[in-house]
């Protein structure tokens, strides 16, 4: 359990920045891979995009899709981008549930087979599933198929309704374990480093989530590295290659409020700033 390998890819290390929608934009994805996160996940991506995407960090590459229309032509124009390519069958939410996609689709075994499939002919890089908790006999019909075409599976084990709260179940995730050879990136509500460590002991590469939300500043906290604190001053700096739209300015500054005193009434004042000016007066206070 010590390989540091997904299929041909080397890794730093076994701690990952989890996928998640929105809040994984490229400046965040940059500052926690200096961080210390050895492969750095993007949020969902349906391959027929017409959206211009930075990957300047060499993530890897979540699909959320439910046939593989635009899939050879994607990894065609952006396959030397990506680290590896992940298919998410685990997206809870009601976009997922009318769009018939994440882990609304895992009855679909062959559309999922022909996703898969045809992202395994189209490129050398790595390839992944991510799934989430569901009845025993489709756990198996999913772990399958894994075996088929991909190195190494995610596991978020909660279920559809509890979404990304509530307690993550760890047996779940152990049958899992049991039950496939592949190896199995534990990701649900790893809270601090000693967490990580027993997660670590059991399961073969770990993700931060929500703990790292304004946080990147945890990879380095949980690899032992000296750091300084990586602020939103850094996310705005670094952003500036890139030029979000202010709406996603915003939200990383309400996101850098975490542990801030008062709290809770600067993420207030931060919803009704109209510029990147008055977000750094309010937080800041210069």
């Amino acid at each position: 359990m010590n390989n540091l390998k997904i299929g041909p890819l080397k890794l730093k290390n076994r701690i990952f920045l989890a996928p998640m929608h929105q809040i994984n934009d490229i400046a965040f994805r940059v500052l926690c891979k200096k961080a210390g996160a050895s492969l750095t996940y993007t949020g969902l991506i349906n391959p027929q995009t017409k959206e211009k995407l930075f990957l300047d960090d060499k993530p890897a590459l979540q699909f959320a899709c439910n046939s593989s229309r635009g899939i050879k032509e994607f990894i065609k124009r952006y396959d030397k981008q990506v680290s590896l390519y992940d298919f998410n069958l685990g997206c809870p939410s009601p976009h997922a549930k009318s769009s018939k996609l994440g882990y609304f689709m895992i009855n679909e075994t062959e559309k999922i087979e022909e996703i898969l499939k045809t992202i395994k002919q189209s490129t050398k890089k790595p390839l992944t599933i991510k799934i989430r908790k569901m009845p025993e006999h489709q756990t198996l019909a999913m772990l399958k198929i894994a075996e088929k075409y991909c190195d190494a599976i995610s596991i978020h084990p909660r279920t559809q309704p509890q979404g990304y709260s509530g307690i993550p179940d760890i047996e779940f995730a152990r049958f899992i374990k049991k039950h496939t050879k592949l190896p199995v990136i534990y990701s649900g509500n790893i809270q601090n480093k000693e967490q990580a460590e027993k997660m670590l002991k059991e399961f073969d590469f770990i993700m931060l989530g929500r703990i790292s939300i304004g946080n990147p500043s945890i990879f380095s906290e949980f690899l032992g590295k000296k750091s300084r604190k990586i602020s939103f001053k850094d996310w705005l700096k670094l952003s500036k290659k890139y030029n979000p739209y202010f709406s996603q300015v915003k939200f990383q500054a309400i996101n850098f409020t975490r542990g801030f005193e008062g709290a809770p009434q600067i993420r207030n004042q931060l919803s009704l700033a109209k510029n990147k000016e008055e977000l750094l007066k309010i937080l800041y206070g210069n």
